[in-house]
């Protein structure tokens, strides 16, 4: 019991398979920590809260693709914190089978944002695009087939793991593709209001007033607060009843976080903050070279 414990609380879960992205992004925020595939978010959570791993990774968004589909509707109903965050470069590489070529391909395999990302890269070749539930696991489904006719598209990391050669590295269409991770654990890690640039995710309904929305962010512009995302979703199976995701620069101690926070209490109602964490570099850099 207590290996297994001991286990647990070296181990970080992601949903797919082994040499996924989310995989790669566990390996580079925690080297030292064991990863633990999931087939689904919902078992990537499920996995935190049975103690079989002490922190989740999560993709949130893509600067190709966009935001994650469902993650907003999984997040308030977690019941995890989110604790950091973390920007992922995605590297796409041409896999293919031991003594395969590029030319013998006529299907490449992969999730369906992974080939979007590299549609430049499928045109030109000519092969057939073949849609799968993780990168990771069309690289394992075309070492395990061993036919040369059939490539993949997944990280260098999935070719290592499943013995596979590098046909083509860095085939993705934009350079910029990064996507941005949210780590979440069963407890707040709330960092010191002084220790430097912060970001709070929270989400809130507002209330059914005119303008309850304007007035509801309105303190958010007079307080200086920089809001980064402000994102709405239906709930409940109404038209009507919209929720919104949100993540503002600073911490809920300083004193225009606070003023910001009292006038959206007024205007909202279940109103709950996912997380207080330290800003990733990655977002200064960002500014840098805007």
């Amino acid at each position: 019991m207590a290996d297994a414990q001991t286990t647990a609380a070296n181990t970080i879960a992601f949903q797919g398979a082994p040499g996924a992205n989310s995989d790669l992004a566990c390996r580079s925020v925690h080297p030292d920590m064991n990863t633990l595939p999931c087939a689904t978010f919902e078992d990537t959570i499920a996995a935190v809260h049975a103690h079989r791993a002490r922190l989740a990774m999560i993709p949130i968004e893509n600067t190709v693709a966009g935001r994650v589909a469902d993650i907003h509707h999984l997040l308030p109903n977690s019941g995890l914190h989110i604790i950091a965050e973390h920007f992922q470069r995605i590297d796409h590489y041409l896999l293919g089978v031991p003594g395969a070529t590029i030319d013998e391909l006529t299907h490449v395999h992969s999730h369906v944002h992974a080939l979007n990302q590299c549609r430049r890269t499928i045109r030109a070749l000519g092969v057939s695009p073949v849609v799968h539930a993780d990168t990771a696991g069309a690289a394992e489904m075309i070492a395990q087939r061993g036919d040369k006719s059939q490539g993949a598209i997944s990280a260098k990391l999935a070719g290592e793991i499943y013995g596979l050669d590098v046909l083509r590295a860095n085939i993705e269409d934009a350079k910029h593709n990064t996507t941005r991770f949210l780590i979440m654990a069963r407890e707040a890690q709330i960092p010191d209001a002084a220790g430097g640039p912060a970001v709070t995710s929270f989400v809130f309904r507002v209330k059914s007033v005119p303008a309850a929305l304007y007035k509801a962010l309105g303190g958010f512009a007079t307080n200086g607060v920089n809001m980064t995302k402000l994102e709405s979703y239906l709930v409940g199976g109404s038209f009507q009843a919209a929720q919104f995701y949100a993540e503002v620069e600073g911490h809920p101690e300083e004193k225009s976080m606070r003023l910001a926070f009292e006038e959206l209490d007024f205007f909202t109602h279940e109103m709950a903050i996912l997380g207080v964490y330290p800003a990733a570099p990655f977002r200064e850099t960002q500014n840098n070279s805007n």
